[in-house]
């Protein structure tokens, strides 16, 4: 059985790609936020102020959650420079197994933003 050996700098370059990610969601979310401003002084329906509300909430919820993520990173990123510091390279079971869990939510995390950005733009179709 082949034993993997896992760099140090490998998972730091997969972090700084989340993170420009992380952020591109963060700043899409703004322009979000400015299209339901938008919307919100020309719709007086109370159906369509309650679907404006969901997804206002929603885009709420997801920069709790793109912060934790992002937090999270920054927390493992320092584990691993501490690691560094002491003259290990090679990640360890623990700060491995963490990133391993950190890449499943940014993959989870990708296809919850992706379906809320989906339902968003065919409301947008539907009332603009």
């Amino acid at each position: 059985m082949e034993t993997l050996i896992i760099q140090n700098s490998d998972l730091h370059f997969e972090h700084k790609q989340w993170e420009r990610e992380l952020f591109f969601w963060e700043d899409e979310l703004k322009s979000f936020n400015k299209r339901l401003e938008e919307l919100v002084k020309r719709y007086t329906n109370h159906s369509v102020l309650a679907q404006l509300e969901h997804f206002q909430n929603q885009f709420i919820r997801q920069v709790e959650v793109m912060d934790t993520l992002q937090h999270d990173i920054n927390v493992h990123e320092t584990d691993m420079t501490e690691h560094e510091k002491k003259g290990e390279d090679v990640m360890n079971f623990n700060l491995a197994k963490k990133h391993f869990l950190l890449r499943e939510r940014m993959e989870t995390q990708r296809m919850i933003y992706h379906d809320l950005k989906t339902d968003f733009f065919k409301f947008l179709s539907k009332h603009m």
